[in-house]
This record gives structure tokens, sequence and C-alpha cells, in this order.
């Protein structure tokens, strides 16, 4: 692996995990100082960050986090939904023992800490642990797709939404119900019933959409 690959992969799980606030300037130069290299390498990570939504870049402005939207929360959501969707079905299809073994111990290792989370007074010691467990897991459901474009699109679609919701997320008062729809996932892909399975995740998924009731009037 390559150091810019390191840098890129370390700012990428900042920028997903609260490392930088909604709307924050991300300064190059503090990042060069940090990391230790050129300025140039701190400039093309920067970039290709913006490539995938993490960062945005303007002429005279430089870069920036994005700042939170409902609306774009609802779309990002909307996109998951129809990529795992479509990706878990594929891979039921396609997968087998292996893909079952390897969804089965994601999904224990993410349910150990959910767990853990639901009785924590502190949960700051969990945090990061639960960002790369809850994406693991749903990385998981569709890694027997066949099909590397709909993993990458998930992928950064995945990046995009975890960052709206990096700050409200924190208070895990979600957690009960995830341990609760994350088994229910779980359970519905291992009987191979693929209409239970897309069914199951949007209902995970569904308090993020905007219903018609929190549309604003034009």
């Amino acid at each position: 692996m390559s150091y810019d690959t390191d840098i890129f992969n370390a700012l990428r799980h900042r920028l997903m995990t609260n490392g930088f606030e909604h709307g924050q300037k991300v300064r190059a130069e503090h990042l060069r100082l940090e990391f230790g290299c050129s300025a140039s390498t701190i400039r093309e990570v920067l970039f290709r960050l913006s490539t995938i939504g993490l960062v945005e870049f303007r002429e005279q402005r430089g870069f920036r986090v994005p700042e939170q939207s409902r609306a774009l929360i609802h779309e990002l959501t909307h996109l998951r939904v129809l990529l795992e969707a479509e990706g878990t079905a594929m891979s039921i299809r396609r997968g087998g023992v292996a893909w079952e073994a390897r969804l089965t111990a994601a999904h224990h290792q993410l349910s150990h800490l959910e767990m853990r989370l639901q009785s924590a007074r502190d949960t700051a010691p969990f945090v990061d642990l639960w960002f790369d467990a809850e994406r693991h897991f749903h990385e998981t459901l569709i890694s027997a797709c066949g099909s590397d474009a709909l993993r990458d699109t998930h992928q950064q679609i995945y990046c995009r939404f975890r960052q709206q919701l990096m700050i409200e997320d924190r208070a895990f008062d979600f957690i009960s119900e995830n341990i609760r729809h994350h088994q229910q996932i779980l359970d519905a892909a291992m009987a191979g019933d693929e209409a239970l399975t897309r069914q199951k995740i949007h209902d995970h998924l569904a308090r993020h959409l905007i219903t018609d009731a929190q549309v604003e009037p034009a």
C-alpha cells in the first residue's frame, strides 16, 4: 500500500467519523505538516476525496466539508436501499456457504458491539469500533454480488451517508432498533428470502427517508 493511499484512507475515515465539522474548511497546509508530506500529495488526496463527495472544492476557496442536508440524506438513503437490496439479493443467489459464514461472522462482531453500546454509560470508546463493524456488515451483505461496479458505488454512497450523519449518530439512541434490524436482515438473508431481505433493509434505513409530511411546501 502506498503512502498516498494511507493518507487517503486516514482522511476518509476522519471525514466519515466527525474528524471535521460540516462546512469546515479543510486546510491543506495543516494536513501537509501533520502527515509530513508534500503539498502536491495532500492536494492530490483531497482532490480524490472530492471525486467521491467527501470534500468540496471551489476555485479560490479551497476544500470544505459538505454541509449537512436532509434532502441529501434522503437521496443517499434511497440509493443505499437500492444498492444494498439488489446487492444482497445477488449475494443470496451467488454467495453460498462461504458468504453465509462471512456474513454471520460480521454480524456477530457488530451485534457484540451494539449490545455493549446499549448498556454503556460512556459510548466514546466504542465509536470507531462501531463505525468499522457497521460498515463491514453492510459491505459483507453485498460482497458476493459479483459486481465490482455495484460494490464501488455502494462504498461511495455509504461514505457520504455516514458523513452526513456523523454527529447525530454518536448519540446512539437508535441502537436497540439497530440490534433488532440487523438480526432481521441476517435471518432473512440466511433463509434465502430475497423479498423479505429487501424489505428488512428498507425498514432498517427508513428513519432517514423524508416522508410526505416532512416535505416543505413550495
